[in-house]
């Protein structure tokens, strides 16, 4: 059985781990979203499976809806909030030489975990 993994802005689960990639099923909860955010040593692919994204990479926000997919390149800032009545379920896959969760800068955070 896989953990679930909680959040402030809802919940995650590895599905798989592999050696240049990792694969998570995301829930992000209604009138919620992540830090913005960026990754020294990663990408990432987000594929929205249900619900209704917006997406900030850099400055630029995008509507993404089920069955659509977007691509964050390393370095790129960015976030992904659920501003809608219905979970927020995404597949993030993860791709680089070193995938772990504290490679990550936050520079604005509902949650207050900004990075010094």
């Amino acid at each position: 059985m896989k953990s679930i993994i909680n959040k402030p802005w809802g919940s995650y689960t590895v599905i798989e781990n592999g050696k240049d990639y990792v694969v998570k099923k995301l829930i992000i909860k209604t009138n919620e979203k992540t830090s913005l955010q960026s990754h020294d040593y990663r990408s990432e692919h987000w594929i929205i499976v249900q619900g209704i994204a917006e997406v900030t990479i850099n400055k630029e926000t995008k509507t993404i809806r089920a069955n659509e997919n977007i691509f964050i390149p390393t370095k790129a800032k960015h976030r992904i909030a659920n501003q809608h009545n219905e979970d927020l379920v995404i597949i993030e896959i993860w791709y680089g030489k070193r995938l772990e969760e504290k490679d990550i800068i936050r520079y604005d955070d509902k949650y207050n975990r900004v990075t010094e």
